[in-house]
């Protein structure tokens, strides 16, 4: 029984009484997420008490330099692993897009929840939405404040006269930089993930999905994962079955294998859509509420694009699968085409240029250190 499973325990004489904490970061949407999850434990498992846990990552505590040059999605889940790593929380809860494709050994993903719009958004400064409302609507010079690179090569490729500026921080900050005048003024539109903007309530910030066949969103994009140590697999199964959307998870784990195959992280324009239909259900009723999925067919849509728009590769699988393990392997097969398919030689390139341009940025900060410590010479 899940109840003799306990987290850590509360000291009450009441040997059911036990408390699972969740971990995550600290940001508004971070925290807003936890709760979403710890909502629905608490209605599957009422004799149980859930607390939370947050905490600054290093993508979170580095808001000046460009996530293409800070490397892969290890920045928002190292210093979350750390609290799980010793015992600290039982649990961490991540966008699921945000989780590296390989995980350290002590660590797995225990759970997949049901997924969000998984669409990317345009969201217009307050003060031009009686203007304009869509990308191609847009005067040449416009400025579209991402952080992603998928999101700026996928841009490029259909809309060559906009400017492409590095935006960094929580949706909060996004946005009020977005929306700043005067002196601050720096951007004209913003493009980000619908589910944040959802989860936040601030949908109607949104005037324009980017959906397929012009925009692919990132790998897991509107997801939420719950992380746990392997080691808990058998003693948290009941809460993670609980928490698990099959048909969620059976296309992420595709869309993750893909992505894994193209060696890629949250530094590389690859993007992906995925579609489940057919779906055929048991007759064994799951924690989640749910019936077991036995079947369905699997579409699932890659997209590779050159940092500079100019080439873009995309791909599709459509198969039935009866399995979680059978839609990875869909997923990996797609990665495999698409590499075949000229995706491998844009991923090579991009690779070279992040390494030319870290290099550049270490020998400026090298420079930078030494004249520091020369002074500067009095005149």
């Amino acid at each position: 029984m899940a109840s003799e499973a306990s987290g850590n325990t509360t000291g009450t004489s009441d040997s059911k009484s036990t408390t699972f904490v969740l971990g995550s970061r600290k940001s508004e949407l971070a925290k807003i997420q936890t709760n979403i999850v710890v909502d629905h434990l608490k209605k599957k498992f009422p004799p149980y008490n859930f607390e939370t846990k947050f905490n600054e990552t290093e993508g979170d505590k580095n808001q000046s330099q460009a996530l293409f040059l800070l490397g892969g999605k290890a920045l928002w889940t190292r210093g979350l692993e750390e609290l799980l790593a010793s015992g600290e929380v039982d649990m961490l809860v991540h966008s699921l897009k945000d989780v590296p494709t390989k995980l350290d050994d002590q660590f797995m993903i225990g759970a997949i929840l049901e997924r969000e719009d998984s669409v990317d958004s345009l969201v217009m400064k307050e003060s031009l939405l009686n203007t304009y409302t869509t990308l191609d609507k847009l005067p040449k010079g416009s400025r579209i404040g991402t952080s992603s690179v998928r999101r700026v090569a996928q841009l490029k490729h259909r809309f060559k006269d906009l400017v492409f500026k590095d935006v960094r921080g929580n949706l909060n900050t996004r946005l009020r930089k977005l929306d700043a005048t005067g002196l601050d003024d720096a951007y004209d539109a913003l493009i980000l993930a619908k589910a944040g903007l959802v989860r936040l309530g601030w949908s109607n910030r949104a005037t324009e999905d980017l959906g397929p066949p012009h925009f692919y969103h990132a790998v897991s994009q509107g997801a939420l994962a719950v992380e746990i140590r392997s080691k808990d697999a058998s003693r948290l199964s009941e809460l993670c079955e609980a928490l698990t959307h099959q048909k969620t998870q059976w296309m992420c784990l595709a869309e993750r294998a893909m992505l894994e195959e193209l060696e890629g992280g949250c530094s590389v324009p690859v993007g992906v859509h995925t579609e489940l239909t057919d779906v055929k259900e048991g007759e064994e009723i799951l924690k989640s509420g749910e019936r077991k999925l036995t079947g369905a067919e699997l579409k699932i849509t890659g997209c590779v694009t050159s940092l500079d728009g100019t080439t873009q590769i995309v791909k599709w699988l459509k198969e039935p699968v009866d399995s979680a393990e059978a839609a990875r392997g869909l997923g990996q097969k797609l990665g495999v085409d698409l590499k075949s398919s000229g995706a491998d030689k844009i991923l090579q390139e991009i690779q070279a240029d992040r390494e030319k341009r870290a290099g550049e940025a270490r020998s400026e900060e090298e420079k930078a250190k030494i004249e520091a410590a020369i002074g500067t010479p009095s005149s």
